[in-house]
């Protein structure tokens, strides 16, 4: 099963340890990630689902492409980590 981790930040906020989660893309990893804490989902997703600009994830060490569909494929044991972007100087 591929893990999804979330920065140590918003576990601080919203209650999201690490997860061994079953699915071929970072869009149903992150649907099995929210089960039961829709919180996280609204900080993550937008009202169209969509990643928030603030957000970013990485599968396997590479960002992922598709920020609108989350349609990056996941290998059986991937490594999904979701940050928030920084900006500034």
């Amino acid at each position: 099963m591929a893990t999804i981790t979330f920065t140590r930040h918003l576990d601080r906020y919203l209650d999201c340890p690490p997860q061994s989660v079953d699915a071929d893309t970072v869009a149903e990893a992150l649907e099995r990630a929210f089960d039961g804490n829709q919180r996280l989902a609204g900080y993550i997703l937008d009202d169209q689902r969509r990643l928030r600009r603030n957000i970013a994830i990485f599968v396997d060490g590479c960002q992922i492409r598709d920020r609108r569909h989350l349609s990056d494929a996941l290998a059986p044991d991937s490594k999904i980590y979701v940050l928030q972007a920084l900006s500034g100087g």
